[in-house]
């Protein structure tokens, strides 16, 4: 006899107001459906009644958790409509601080997602504390500790401060151990083990015919990242390697992550050493409201939950269309193929790895 449970729409493990439909055959997963929309705020069509630079930071709150990574895709979508090229000097400098962003968003989602599976509070505790460093650093090089409004035509409105890169080499040390920490933790727990190896298993075929992106598609085993695919700023000459695994189960998405990590920390490095002097600041606000010749442009970033890309059709002083591919929206369109067959206990592990924030999918 098949069960129909209700999961939310406020319920501790969605992390945001997302209600699951569960259909059960004793506690085995028969069928998911998501309901969503409870967050819905008509972004695209907010910012077509908004001169350009104005929704900036209205386009941060699409993603809470890593608000930069979404300035950074809107704003390169204006630069692109404006024929403006960036600065030398910003492409490191915005490279450094969406890096810092990604490490600090993968934190938090390792922090909420241990919790998720109980027992593991410990990690909660460790994770925030060390995402807090994270944030006092982009405070500093940005004046803002969570909506930063730092990006600019052109460039970013503060370049990084003299102690900066003092700061950031100490801060990079101390996370580059806390990060061996983690594993060593988990990865010799038997219940977080347990918990995630063998299950919600995505295949490689599959996860590329669902169209999920980002973590959730290299632990999949498809070498996909527009960081080097589509490259831009300064990935290409830093040498950026994609993170790949290979098994597809909740276990190897948390491991690319991991990794994504770690190789967010080498790029930050390798950034400041390679940082040209020179002007990084883009162009005030008040000078951007040229008239822009009508056009349709795309634009793709590798944002911390997978592929962003944002189409924008121009008018004169404000988008006359804006459309955003928001990667928490598709990786949960493959939650009821991921979740069939499983335990109903292992629903949370499999929608935590998926690392969702509702108002990306809502928008």
């Amino acid at each position: 006899m098949l069960t129909k449970i209700n999961v939310g729409p406020i319920h501790p493990s969605t992390h945001g107001v997302l209600r699951l439909v569960v259909t059960l055959d004793g506690d085995t997963i028969v069928n998911v459906e998501p309901h969503i929309g409870f967050l819905h705020r008509g972004v695209e069509k907010l910012v077509e009644n908004r001169m350009y630079m104005q929704s900036e930071s209205y386009m941060e709150k699409v993603d809470y958790a890593a608000p930069m990574a979404y300035s950074d895709l809107y704003v390169s979508a204006v630069e692109e409509a404006m024929g403006v090229h960036i600065k030398e000097r910003a492409k490191y400098v915005r490279l450094i601080l969406l890096e810092l962003q990604r490490i600090a968003s993968h934190l938090l989602w390792l922090g909420t997602f241990c919790n998720d599976l109980g027992q593991m509070f410990t990690m909660f505790m460790w994770t925030m504390k060390d995402r807090d460093l994270v944030m006092n650093l982009l405070q500093d090089a940005t004046g803002s500790r969570m909506f930063y409004v730092n990006m600019r035509v052109g460039g970013v409105s503060m370049d990084l401060p003299p102690d900066f890169e003092e700061h950031a080499k100490s801060l990079l040390d101390y996370l580059e151990k806390r990060i061996k920490d983690y594993e060593a933790f988990l990865e010799k727990n038997p219940v977080f083990i347990e918990r995630t190896k063998g299950v919600g298993v995505l295949s490689r075929k599959d996860a590329i015919n669902l169209g999920v992106t980002g973590p959730v598609l290299r632990a999949s085993g498809v070498n996909f990242d527009v960081r080097s695919a589509y490259t831009y700023y300064a990935y290409e000459k830093l040498n950026f390697m994609p993170q790949i695994q290979v098994k597809g189960d909740v276990f190897a998405r948390y491991k690319v992550r991991i990794l994504e990590m770690k190789e967010s920390i080498r790029l930050i490095r390798d950034a400041l050493k390679e940082m040209p002097e020179g002007d990084a600041l883009g162009m005030p606000i008040k000078l951007i409201s040229p008239p822009i010749k009508e056009k349709e442009v795309i634009v793709r970033r590798e944002l911390p939950r997978g592929e962003g890309m944002m189409y924008m059709v121009t008018d004169k002083q404000k988008p006359y269309r804006l459309s955003i591919r928001a990667p928490a929206f598709i990786n949960l369109s493959a939650l009821n193929h991921m979740a069939q067959g499983a335990k109903y206990a292992d629903l949370f592990a499999i929608l935590g790895s998926l690392d969702l924030v509702m108002a990306d999918v809502d928008r």
